[in-house]
């Protein structure tokens, strides 16, 4: 993670890694079995359980690198590497959508709030922030406070803007960030690649 990322950045790098576009079908799909009076407090109640647990990895990131004595170009380069496989399933999503869904029932927790907004990309990406620059946990809740409203909105407003869209204009728009997505994981790894190089060349 490059040492000038700005909370703006973070924000964008955070909001591409929820996928609330990619999520949308999913989201539907999941959504069918539950009673209409029931589905809008279900999607509410995922999302904070997802907010949640991404604050908690927020604030106890730190923590969990100190206890697993984890360097920061090792959590650069595996961030990298986790964020470049969700960029090609968002590129050249399967059949089951970049985070899989299940089938039947009303969805708790799984598959909607983890991994569908609180993925293992985000948490990594929240591990990253926090120990790449520490001293800014106020500037990163920020951050993820702003990307999880924005994707809460447009999960929020999924069924306008299947409607409104279609299905290939969504399709399309996931791609695009999928790519854009890749170029930051692809500047992650390199950036943890050369941090290494440089430790070990001292």
């Amino acid at each position: 993670m490059d040492s000038q990322m700005s909370t703006v950045s973070a924000g964008i790098l955070l909001f591409l890694i929820m996928d609330p576009l990619g999520n949308i079908p999913i989201f539907l799909s999941l959504l069918k079995g539950v009673a209409p009076e029931r589905r809008r407090r279900v999607l509410m109640r995922e999302l904070l359980i997802a907010l949640v647990v991404l604050f908690a990895f927020l604030l106890g990131g730190q923590y969990i690198l100190k206890v697993l004595q984890l360097k920061q170009e090792s959590v650069s380069i595996a961030g990298g590497i986790i964020l470049f496989l969700i960029g090609v399933k968002m590129v050249f999503p399967p059949k089951e959508g970049v985070f899989g869904h299940a089938e039947g029932g009303e969805p708790f927790i799984v598959p909607m709030a983890i991994p569908g907004v609180a993925g293992p990309s985000a948490m990594a990406a929240l591990l990253l922030l926090t120990h790449t620059q520490p001293g800014k946990l106020p500037q990163w809740a920020l951050a993820l406070f702003a990307a999880w409203f924005a994707t809460a909105l447009i999960l929020w407003s999924a069924t306008y803007l299947y409607r409104l869209l279609g299905e290939s204009v969504l399709t399309a728009l996931e791609r695009l960030m999928g790519m854009i997505l890749i170029a930051l994981s692809v500047q992650m790894l390199l950036d943890g690649i050369a941090k290494y190089l440089h430790v070990a060349a001292v």
